[in-house]
């Protein structure tokens, strides 16, 4: 099993956001916590704390539903963050430190290591 994966990491790129990413996560940038073998990764969305189910086959990767808190937050980058990690399919993880959730064959979200 690929522990790299183990770990805090920050979001800093997304995707075909709507806005730019400091107008999505004003206060607060996503995190995800793996803890490997455990099949349940947690975090917070930039407002709201969550959790949902992975499953990972070599590096080949599906995120379930996202189960969160349910503060109302503003301005809509939480939703655009939820949507866009059910799209991804596999990962990669660069030099330690750098974690691309990639869709098909496209990056589309980058975290740093924290």
């Amino acid at each position: 099993m690929d522990t790299s994966l183990n770990g805090t990491w920050e979001l800093n790129y997304i995707a075909r956001a709507p806005m730019p990413f400091d107008s999505l996560f004003p206060k607060t940038k996503p995190t995800i916590i793996f803890s490997l073998p455990d099949t349940l990764a947690r975090g917070n969305g930039g407002c709201n704390g969550y959790s949902c189910h992975i499953k990972i086959t070599g590096h080949q990767i599906r995120f379930g539903d996202a189960l969160s808190t349910m503060m109302y937050c503003e301005p809509g980058g939480e939703q655009v963050y939820f949507k866009t990690l059910k799209t991804i399919t596999s990962y990669s993880v660069s030099d330690g430190n750098t974690l691309n959730m990639i869709m098909g064959d496209i990056a589309v979200m980058r975290f740093s290591k924290k």
